[in-house]
């Protein structure tokens, strides 16, 4: 099922995802900082939604007490609560 989220206090406007057997797929993100996005996407492919959810968690951006990744991580927890 895909979910999108829109993620509060970053510069990213919107994040899509899929969760599939508690794995992530299709990762993306409306603005924010495209390469480094794009990276993070492409290195959690497949990997296991909770285990991603808890390493990406409290991750800030510079003076933002969040960050995508944060917000991500929130996002992928919200989903799963609704699985």
């Amino acid at each position: 099922m895909e979910y999108v989220y829109k993620p509060k206090g970053v510069c990213s406007s919107e994040i899509k995802f899929s969760i599939i057997d508690n794995k992530l797929f299709n990762v993306s993100f409306r603005g924010g900082c495209n390469g480094n996005l794009k990276a993070i996407s492409k290195l959690i492919d497949g990997c296991d939604a909770s285990a991603i959810a808890e390493k990406l968690s409290g991750n800030t951006c510079g003076w933002r007490s969040t960050s995508c990744a944060d917000q991500l991580s929130i996002a992928i927890k919200q989903a799963l609560n609704r699985q």
